[in-house]
């Protein structure tokens, strides 16, 4: 849609001005005719009973609907105006063809009606809204006509008084009639005038200054009258009225035209001079010097003296109103200045206020995700345990997006950063109202849960995350783990926070993807922990861990394949510690990627050792666990190949155990497990077929080796459904060329049984149980030196 502003259309030739045009060239062509030779004075008259009735058409027709009510009003007032002036012209006529005076003559009664057609103009005029005055306006506009009418009065008696005895010498009554409607003409054309200047409302200020014209050709032409008083056949009325049909028909169509259209801006007081009174006076004082020359040179003298000084005292005037004029212009430019330091200082403080609230929001909430960081969480929990007074319950959750790291490190941090708001989204849209949402640090964020039943809330969350999620171009399924501390009397929002803490850890211990509720028995686990952790870090750095190895068998024979190192410790104090204590501890507290590079780099060595004392009868393969930690550390593949090149071991020697857990989500874990490939170590899943999916694994995962669970050996002897799990993995084992081994065979029926179905390795307690580096060696002899 355009924005443009609607324009006064272009003038166009139309059939009532068109024809009032032709007329008054006719007029004047005889006019011109009656100049030079005597006329009849009848002719003259008969262009008005055209051109007048047009003219009152015309204005009748720009009082329409589409200017307004104060148009309508307007144009109304000088149709009628223009209909007496008619009258007056047909009265006019009257006089000049059967009256008993001359024909430039205009009775009482004639002038009377002109005059009464321009009173009803000027009514018309003055009842426009927009030129509302005060006192002091109206004193200065009856004094402008004061002016107006003595300078007209001067011009028309100097024309007159050398004519008196010629130009009806014996009607002076006639005479004073012409003088009056002369000086209305000009009365009127000094009003229209001066409204035009000071604000016109919705009539169009180029009509008003045609009507102005209007009355200047009038008055004009009348105050001419005198000099036609030779020539009895011509009347000033013959040329002078249709020329003002004609003006008026082209303002008629000018208001037509800007009908719509805004009217322009007034200008400011003192802008314009009112020049007429100037013009009087100037013209007054030049007729006074013309009058003055055909008398005496003292009378010269003082007429010049005078209109000297009156010249003067108008200058100092108008320069005294050019420089108020010029104030106001200054005064002006400073408002408009000042207003526009004002919006620009409102604009500023807006400005500052945004950026205000843009701080506060910054310090209270989390940048990435637009939740509410720690410090706001703190406090809300704080309000939160204030109203439990009221009854009023109150829960903390903490939520760890499991497996974050991988995807952050594979896909990069903008995945990472998309993923952590899409997950901000899925917690904002499943918590009830009035509960608080807020972001901890790293993938890991808090909500505060008001009332009771949460765990309907956390079951929502955790299905909602297992649904794709679209980050920057890829569809991510994530799970999460939470731990939910219910609020007690007397709690903090610290200990409240630290519970479901607790809680979150424990879940993500048994197994991730689910929640689990605070219990004080996770306190004492945590507690036991964090103390079995910091034990752990000392027995790494005084010696206190060792390796034992359990035999891997090849099954046909009994004869040692390989081994699987396992880690012991034996504590000072307490003896030895069961690895199902310490692992998990050193797991949860990070500990597990050092001491699982002790492990490898002892393993490594030691297998070493045995070749280097038993020669080709030393096990052929070294297995060692490796957790999922280690395989998403940055440059793991990097680290085994320096342990290998610093023990000297070759790789098809190592053999890397991982579960199907460490690797089921792929990312940097199942990248590191192809870099171990490309080393040429081997990779066994352990536990096979107790984890997520193993048989998509086996697409995706770069193995050599399976190891089939304890689970399904226990009962391979049972025969029937037992046995078909055992029987199914060794066939898609000899199906996708992969080694098998049984693990914890512990009877001979066992051994025989897996030896029927087709595994070749096994291990158990049935073989051997985990042994020192010493025990392995005695388990062979040592093959003879090569000639």
């Amino acid at each position: 849609m355009s924005d443009a502003k609607p324009t006064v259309a272009p003038l166009r030739v139309t059939g009532p001005w068109a024809v009032v045009a032709g007329l008054v060239v006719l007029a004047a062509l005889w006019f011109g005719i009656g100049l030079l030779y005597p006329t009849p004075a009848l002719v003259g008259w008969s262009t008005l009973p055209v051109c007048i009735p047009v003219a009152v058409v015309s204005s009748w027709r720009a009082a329409g609907p589409r200017g307004g009510p104060v148009p309508r009003t307007f144009w109304r007032y000088v149709s009628v105006g223009l209909v007496l002036v008619g009258c007056g012209a047909v009265s006019n006529a009257r006089d000049s063809l059967v009256g008993t005076d001359r024909n430039q003559h205009v009775t009482g009664l004639t002038s009377a009606v002109y005059l009464s057609g321009l009173l009803v103009m000027m009514i018309g005029l003055l009842r426009i809204p927009g030129i509302r005055r005060t006192g002091a306006a109206w004193t200065r506009f009856g004094l402008d006509i004061a002016t107006v009418i003595v300078t007209t009065l001067t011009f028309a008696w100097h024309l007159v008084y050398p004519r008196w005895e010629t130009w009806f010498a014996g009607s002076a009554g006639g005479t004073w009639s012409a003088l009056a409607v002369v000086a209305g003409g000009f009365i009127c054309v000094f009003a229209f005038i001066k409204v035009a200047f000071t604000g016109t409302g919705p009539i169009d200020r180029r009509a008003l200054h045609l009507l102005a014209l209007t009355g200047a050709v009038g008055a004009g032409g009348g105050s001419l009258a005198p000099l036609l008083a030779s020539r009895p056949h011509l009347n000033a009325g013959h040329l002078i009225l249709p020329a003002t049909c004609l003006v008026l028909c082209l303002a008629a169509d000018r208001q037509l035209r800007a009908a719509g259209v805004p009217p322009a801006p007034v200008p400011l007081p003192g802008r314009r001079l009112s020049v007429m009174p100037y013009a009087a006076v100037v013209a007054t004082g030049g007729l006074l010097l013309v009058s003055a020359v055909q008398g005496t040179p003292d009378h010269v003298v003082v007429a010049a003296g005078a209109v000297t000084v009156t010249v003067l005292v108008a200058a100092r005037q108008i320069i005294a109103l050019r420089d108020n004029a010029a104030l106001l212009q200054q005064l002006d430019a400073r408002l408009h200045d000042n207003a526009r330091l004002v919006r620009q200082l409102d604009s500023r403080l807006r400005d500052l206020h945004t950026y205000q609230r843009k701080l506060a929001h910054q310090a209270s909430h989390d940048a990435l995700t637009g939740l509410a960081n720690r410090t706001v969480f703190g406090s809300a929990t704080t309000d939160a345990l204030a109203r439990m007074a009221d009854g009023t319950a109150a829960s903390v959750a903490v939520i760890d997006l499991d497996n974050f790291k991988g995807i952050n490190d594979e896909l990069g941090h903008a995945v990472g950063d998309a993923l952590l708001r899409a997950a901000a989204e899925v917690l904002t849209g499943c918590v009830p109202p009035g509960s608080t949402v807020a972001r901890l640090g790293g993938d890991e964020y808090a909500l505060l849960l008001r009332g009771t039943d949460h765990e309907r809330t956390l079951h929502t969350i955790t299905t909602a995350l297992r649904r794709p999620l679209h980050c920057a171009g890829h569809d991510l399924v994530v799970e999460a783990s939470i731990g939910l501390a219910p609020a007690r009397p007397g709690d903090t929002a610290a200990e409240l926070l630290r519970r479901a803490d607790v809680a979150m850890y424990e879940a993500k211990h048994q197994g991730k993807g689910r929640f689990r509720v605070y219990t004080c028995a996770m306190d004492q686990r945590g507690a036991e922990q964090a103390r079995v952790a910091a034990d752990l870090r000392t027995a790494l750095d005084t010696g206190q861990l060792h390796l034992v190895y359990q035999p891997i068998v090849d099954i046909t024979d009994g004869s040692l394949h390989g081994v699987e190192a396992l880690v012991r410790w034996d504590h000072p104090e307490r003896g030895p510690v069961p690895p199902a204590e310490f692992i998990p501890a050193a797991e949860r507290t990070g500990l597990i990627v050092p001491l699982g590079g002790w492990i490898l780099a002892e393993a490594c060595a030691q297998a070493v050792r045995w070749q280097r004392r038993l020669g080709a009868a030393a096990p052929e393969t070294v297995s060692v666990n490796v957790s999922a930690r280690q395989l998403r550390e940055a440059g793991f593949a990097d680290d085994v190949a320096a342990v290998l090149h610093r023990t000297g071991l070759p790789a098809r020697h190592l053999t890397v155990e991982v579960t199907e857990t460490a690797v089921f989500d792929g990312g940097a874990a199942v990248d590191a497990l192809r870099a171990l490939k490309d080393l040429g170590v081997a990779v066994a899943l352990d536990d096979f077929g107790t984890g997520h999916s193993s048989l998509g694994l086996l697409r995706t995962c770069p193995v050599d080796l399976l190891k089939v669970d304890k689970s399904f050996v226990d009962t391979v002897t049972h025969g029937g459904e037992h046995a078909v799990i055992a029987a199914a993995l060794i066939d898609i084992s000899n199906g996708l060329h992969l080694r098998a081994v049984a693990e914890g065979v512990e009877t001979a029926e066992q051994a025989a049984e897996l030896r029927r179905l087709g595994y070749r390795y096994a291990q158990g307690y049935h073989y051997a149980r985990p042994l020192p580096p010493d025990a392995v060696t005695a388990l062979q002899t040592p093959a003879p030196a090569a000639a």
